[in-house]
């Protein structure tokens, strides 16, 4: 496995990269069906579209896309949905606590660079100590653009004091991968999240995959 040289700081998507939210996010979508008399779905069907929030889980409860005209209020329904559980059953993946140790043992700040807006983000990653030593969490609406313009990955480089050509982004989505690019930084691709065996992650052209979170220390000088 490639090792990269000269890491000084390490910076992660959030949902399907770090943390598992698919259950309170397919959870959100399925109560807009129950409360239209419609069946719940199973949970299985929600999972692999998690990564792609309000967009996915709509596409999966009532097979529209954002181009539908009720799209914009039925987001919103689900937006109030998610806000109301969001911390209910949503947890860090297996070897996440573990990596982020070990990272700090090694003297390396580490960030959150995510989609998800502000509204979302802040009571989320404070509900969860698992983000207490995080250097800087970046949201989706915390600059002018998302991803994949790679301006939020720089504000998060630019607070954690580190030139971007110094750091690491793990994404789990392609435009993880082209953000990373396009902000000078090294991408990994984490497979381990919601992706399963369904996309060709080999084709984003990561500098490097991952299937498991403790797979990044391999990938690092020092360990």
């Amino acid at each position: 496995m490639q090792v990269f040289a000269s890491v000084d700081a390490v910076l992660f998507d959030l949902d399907g990269t770090l943390i598992d939210s698919a259950p309170d996010l397919g959870a959100a979508a399925d109560k807009m069906r129950i409360d239209r008399g419609l069946p719940s779905l199973p949970f299985e069907l929600y999972r692999p579209m998690a990564g792609a929030g309000a967009r996915g889980m709509l596409q999966v409860a009532f097979g529209i896309s954002p181009q539908h005209a009720d799209f914009g209020a039925l987001r919103e329904e689900f937006f109030a949905n998610y806000e109301r559980c969001m911390t209910q059953n949503t947890h860090s993946f297996d070897g996440v606590p573990a990596l982020l140790q070990a990272l700090e043992m090694l003297g390396l700040p580490w960030g959150v660079v995510t989609n998800k807006s502000q509204r979302f983000t802040d009571p989320l990653t404070r509900s969860m100590p698992l983000f207490a030593n995080a250097g800087a969490i970046v949201s989706g609406d915390t600059t002018p653009h998302a991803k994949p313009h790679p301006a939020p990955l720089l504000e998060a480089a630019k607070r954690l004091g580190v030139g971007p050509q110094a750091c690491i982004y793990v994404g789990d989505d392609e435009r993880d991968i082209v953000a990373g690019r396009a902000a000078g930084m090294r991408t990994v691709a984490a497979t381990y999240g919601y992706l399963g065996n369904h996309l060709d992650t080999a084709a984003w052209q990561a500098d490097a995959q991952i299937n498991s979170p403790l797979a990044l220390l391999q990938l690092l000088p020092s360990t």
